[in-house]
């Protein structure tokens, strides 16, 4: 738990789920909304599927964005709105400062029976943000650092034959990526962990720790697909990623002509679009 007097300091104080974020890596806090606050969520996010598809990897096609609505805070009152709930930011601040900010945010569309989108394979987000090696234990004494967590706000309901997100709990603390040998096992284990499904109804929101291992669980019959809206939330420290940085940028236009090698590019921060911006 943080609080920030000029630096990040430990804090005693946190609602339950703090705690169960950062000990399990996951929670789901119920009735975060009202059916009204859904209803408009739901109308003005349905919108952005009427507009053209933001793809912003190179080489990918429309079809591979069909799913998504990128930066849905800056096309969307409501979805601003949002992500600045007080009970989600009630949770995630002990963990992350009260200055933690949104770095990505985007609406997912998921058709019934699984397009195949949905990352149904075992990943962190980001890091880990603190890697070592497995035979390495986390001295307890030391609350576990959160760098940066995933919010699903559920705009319908999902249960378990929708495929929702599992998470293989504590799995943040390890210091490890999902093994590549095991990224498609939807039975994987950790430490004799089984994931767990954040099932929900539309207004519920589903955390988990960007370092936990997650994935979309396998659908099953009666799959309606899913609709949320996803933001991420990271530190003050950590760069929002909400737009490329080809776009929004700190450079001139004589540092961009400058930038020559790719290695000049990422050294200036243009990089390539990554999980969160891509």
């Amino acid at each position: 738990m943080l609080t920030r007097l000029g630096y990040l300091f430990p804090r005693a104080d946190g609602p339950n789920e703090s705690r169960q974020l950062e000990r399990e890596g996951w929670a789901v806090l119920e009735g975060v909304f009202t059916a009204q606050e859904v209803d408009e969520l739901h109308r003005e996010l349905t919108a952005l599927y009427d507009e053209p598809v933001d793809v912003r990897v190179d080489g990918s096609t429309e079809e591979e964005y069909l799913e998504f609505r990128h930066e849905s805070l800056n096309r969307s009152a409501a979805a601003q709105r949002a992500v600045g709930h007080p009970r989600i930011l009630e949770v995630i601040e002990p963990l992350l400062g009260e200055d933690c900010h949104v770095i990505a945010n985007t609406t997912w569309r998921n058709p019934p029976g699984g397009s195949g989108h949905g990352a149904r394979y075992w990943h962190i987000d980001a890091g880990p943000h603190i890697p070592r090696p497995a035979d390495v234990p986390w001295d307890d004494r030391i609350p576990y650092p959160v760098f940066a967590i995933g919010a699903h706000i559920l705009l319908e309901d999902c249960p378990r034959e929708c495929g929702p997100t599992g998470v293989v709990p504590g799995t943040h603390r390890s210091g490890q990526s999902p093994p590549l040998e095991q990224v498609s096992d939807s039975e994987l284990t950790h430490e004799g962990r089984s994931p767990v499904a954040l099932t929900g109804e539309a207004g519920d929101v589903a955390l988990f720790v960007s370092d936990a291992w997650h994935r979309r669980l396998d659908p099953g019959p009666g799959d309606r697909g899913r609709f949320f809206l996803q933001a991420h939330y990271g530190r003050r420290d950590i760069a929002q990623r909400i737009r490329l940085t080809e776009h929004v940028n700190h450079l001139s236009e004589q540092a961009l002509d400058r930038a020559v090698t790719e290695r000049d590019r990422t050294l200036l921060g243009l990089h390539e679009p990554g999980f969160y911006d891509s």
